[in-house]
């Protein structure tokens, strides 16, 4: 394995944005079929896609450098990615 690159890193905060707006598209199930009528998700189906992208933000902070204890992260701000674990957490609770 090698260390991620600042372009890896890059890639993976973008990523970690998808999930932001994945969870705060929608306050909760009547506003997300409100929004996406044509949908087939079950509540229980959108509460898990909730659930995995929650928990995709998670593992997300918790990313190393090699060493096991290093963050790869360093300027990056992770007010809203916070805010979205919290409320895909109060979400799928």
């Amino acid at each position: 394995m090698e260390e991620k690159t600042s372009d890896d890193i890059a890639q993976i905060y973008s990523a970690a944005g998808d999930s932001v707006t994945v969870i705060n598209a929608d306050a909760d199930y009547s506003a997300f079929k409100t929004a996406n009528p044509d949908s087939t998700l079950s509540e229980t189906e959108w509460k898990a896609k909730i659930q995995r992208n929650t928990d995709h933000l998670e593992i997300i902070k918790a990313y190393k450098k090699l060493d096991g204890t290093t963050s790869i992260w360093t300027s990056e701000s992770f007010t809203a990615i916070d805010a979205a674990i919290t409320t895909g957490k109060a979400i799928y609770s």
